[in-house]
């Protein structure tokens, strides 16, 4: 593998390659575990990775892995708020997310939501995170004060995967399950608005 690690590219400079940064060593015989999200804070100069099993933060100034926790049902894509204090860690296709405190690494909260915790976003405001899993076609907005669900978005037409938002904050778009296009709800009503298929393709 020439190294686990985070790769570093220049995107002013055509994407050049700048450096590797370590992470974790990996005992002979055993394989590296696999990378599930990443996320990173201008404000406070910490970049954080997840694995299968746990999460690392790094100094970015330095290089240096600050903390590496291993939590209770592994990790999958987190998401962190926009001051850089906290980050919601979902486990991997669990029942879970855990809210975490980005300096320390120490949990403060845990949303149990039974919906194979997968995919995670933050609203730009602060003031909402989404929550996507696998097994659910709703989308929950957690209020990041009290770390519980306000409201869920749906139901869609299937599980929910990659999705996103607005910077406003009133639509949502998501790619469910067996659907080559995407679909978008109205995060205020709570209802699904419109479904886009991309035809001709299998």
């Amino acid at each position: 593998y020439g190294g686990v690690g985070i790769l570093v590219y220049d995107i002013d400079n055509g994407h050049r390659w700048i450096k590797r940064i370590p992470t974790w060593a990996v005992p002979p015989g055993k394989e590296p575990e696999n990378i599930k999200g990443i996320a990173a804070s201008a404000k406070t100069g910490r970049l954080y990775v997840t694995t299968t099993a746990r999460m690392a933060s790094f100094d970015l100034a330095t290089d240096k892995m600050l903390w590496d926790k291993v939590y209770d049902g592994g990790c999958d894509r987190m998401a962190i708020s926009p001051d850089g204090k906290l980050l919601y860690v979902p486990s991997l296709e669990g029942p879970h997310w855990h809210v975490v405190d980005a300096a320390t690494g120490d949990v403060i909260a845990k949303i149990e939501l039974n919906s194979g915790a997968h995919n995670t976003a933050y609203g730009l405001d602060g003031r909402a995170v989404y929550l996507a899993g696998l097994k659910s076609p709703l989308l929950a907005v957690v209020d990041p004060k009290t770390h519980t669900v306000s409201k869920k978005i749906g139901p869609f037409s299937n599980s929910i995967r990659p999705f996103t938002v607005n910077g406003s904050q009133t639509l949502c778009f998501v790619n469910v399950n067996e659907l080559l296009g995407f679909e978008v709800g109205d995060i205020k009503t709570g209802k699904m608005l419109h479904r886009v298929e991309v035809t001709g393709y299998e």
